[in-house]
């Protein structure tokens, strides 16, 4: 009997080959590699993902086959893509849609995480890389703005090749013909390097990177590099916004919103917090803060605040959210000095550039939307606008830099159609009911255990345990807040680098819901 019985777990169970084993390992490894590199690259991070499907793919082939889990998403994910891809296909610019598809495939990360990840420990020790990969590049960015970097020029005389050429007190020199500019010495030796061309220097003012042409041999007398460029006084500038090891700060600042939001959530969740796991996440948190302040971006700061509200109020009692609440408003007044310094602005300013550029685009984009029936069924096709702007006289007829509508819901209407925009808004709705039912029923959990604990006068822990789950769920709920609030005065959905660690984030809750069983 006991030989029938052993047979019998083995048919129920068959265990992989050795190719078999090796693709689950080298599957394994792709997912750490995403999640490590997710933060700080999206060149490793789309080679890791690219590595998993095919790596997938392969596995699936292979006996015993992998089991697909039917998810709450696969409805909203699926019809979406179809969407987008008749949109493309039926574009002004077939080509140029089709194309910009790859980006529309990052949806396969969801199930790339979502059928992989092999167990809980697995669940856990993933998202907890993200945070320490995402630690990386903060700390790099706090150590960039103590050291400084260009030169931030304090004080220019009207005669010198600077300031004809455009250049103004309070400006940071970065770069002189493509290298770093880190002293006086090194701009005198740049521009006295004979040539016909003048020398380009790029520059940082406010939030604006002007770039001056500055002829080459044309000092000011003196034997001092200052006095030869008339530059009385200067210091390494400490002003830029950050950006983190990413092109643009505003890439930075919402990757920074969501995996901020996972670590306030892992926080909440702790249920022990007096110890060295609490003084890591606090720590942690702390410098995820302070780096999304230097990136000055208001609607990532306005995201933040609103996803660790959510976070917070679902996860905390009324008295200690109070308490949270004191602590959080002289961190609000001093992101607000910060920007008025930094940017020269106010947080609700309606003479800032960047919010009547804004309005500019959200009218024009209206109007395009509602021009023809059909841009109102399937929409215009993914990027096409680059190309038939000037037909359309979009951007102020070309005064205003050619780019996109500055807001998910005008920018997926328009070039998606309307069904396509109802559908996003539809997978974002079933994703927050799915967070909300499984957090609902991991709090019950661990409140269980709590008591469970507690009544057989069991040491407290604070170990890899059910809370992570929990603080993933909650994590999510809150980043899906920010994200959707953010995205309202920003394309953050046509932001690669983002829309991967949000893919990534909601294939780990799909994880959690699966293994804590919560019917949807």
């Amino acid at each position: 009997m006991i030989g029938v019985e052993q047979k019998r777990v083995a048919v129920n169970n068959p265990v992989p080959g050795a190719i078999a084993s090796w693709i689950d390992r080298a599957l394994l490894a792709c997912l750490f590699l995403f999640v490590i590199f997710a933060p700080n690259t999206i060149a490793l991070t789309q080679l890791a993902w690219l590595l998993g499907l095919l790596f997938w793919v392969l596995r699936l082939a292979l006996y015993p086959r992998r089991k697909l889990y039917k998810t709450p998403l696969d409805y909203g994910l699926l019809a979406f893509f179809i969407l987008t891809g008749l949109s493309s296909f039926l574009s002004y610019e077939p080509l140029v849609s089709i194309g910009k598809l790859r980006a529309a495939n990052l949806f396969t990360i969801v199930y790339l995480f979502g059928e992989n990840i092999p167990s809980r420990r697995v669940l856990r020790l993933l998202a907890l890389a993200l945070l320490a990969s995402c630690a990386i590049n903060v700390v790099y960015t706090l150590a960039e703005r103590v050291i400084g970097k260009g030169v931030k020029v304090q004080s220019l005389k009207t005669e010198s090749a600077l300031y004809v050429a455009g250049a103004r007190a309070g400006d940071t020199l970065l770069e002189i013909d493509g290298r770093r500019v880190e002293d006086l010495d090194g701009l005198v030796n740049a521009l006295s390097v004979p040539g016909q061309r003048p020398a380009v220097i790029k520059a940082y003012r406010h939030e604006l990177l002007p770039v001056f042409k500055v002829e080459r041999g044309t000092f000011l007398p003196g034997t001092t590099p200052g006095e030869k460029l008339g530059i009385d006084s200067w210091s390494r500038g400490r002003d830029w916004r950050a950006s983190g090891f990413y092109g643009h700060y505003t890439t930075y600042s919402e990757t920074l919103q969501l995996i901020g939001a996972l670590a306030i959530g892992l926080f909440v969740s702790l249920p022990h917090k007096r110890n060295w796991i609490g003084a890591l996440f606090v720590l942690g948190i702390a410098g995820l803060l302070l780096a999304l302040t230097l990136t000055v971006t208001r609607a990532s700061w306005i995201a933040f605040l609103v996803s660790s509200a959510v976070i917070l109020i679902m996860g905390l009692s009324r008295k200690v959210l109070l308490v949270t609440a004191c602590f959080a408003m002289p961190l609000i007044i001093a992101g607000l000095l910060v920007l008025q310094q930094k940017r020269n602005v106010g947080f609700f300013d309606r003479q800032d550039g960047s919010t009547s550029w804004r309005e500019i685009v959200w009218r024009e984009g209206f109007e395009l939307l509602l021009s023809k029936p059909r841009h109102l069924i399937i929409g215009i096709g993914m990027d096409s606008l680059k190309g038939h702007w000037r037909e359309w006289g979009m951007f102020d007829h070309g005064r205003l830099p050619p780019g996109h509508m500055h807001s998910n819901i005008l920018q997926i209407a328009l070039e998606r159609g309307v069904p396509a925009l109802i559908v996003w808004l539809l997978l974002l709705g079933l994703y927050a009911r799915m967070l909300l039912r499984v957090n609902k029923h991991l709090s019950g959990v661990l409140t269980d255990h709590a008591t469970q604990e507690t009544n057989a006068g069991m040491r407290p822990r604070s170990n890899l345990g059910p809370w992570i789950e929990r603080g993933i769920i909650l994590g999510a709920l809150g980043g899906l807040c920010g994200f959707f609030l953010s995205g309202l005065v920003h394309y953050n959905w046509g932001d690669s680098e983002v829309v991967m660690i949000f893919y990534l984030i909601m294939g780990l809750t799909l994880v959690v819901q699966r293994t804590s069983s919560v019917a949807i």
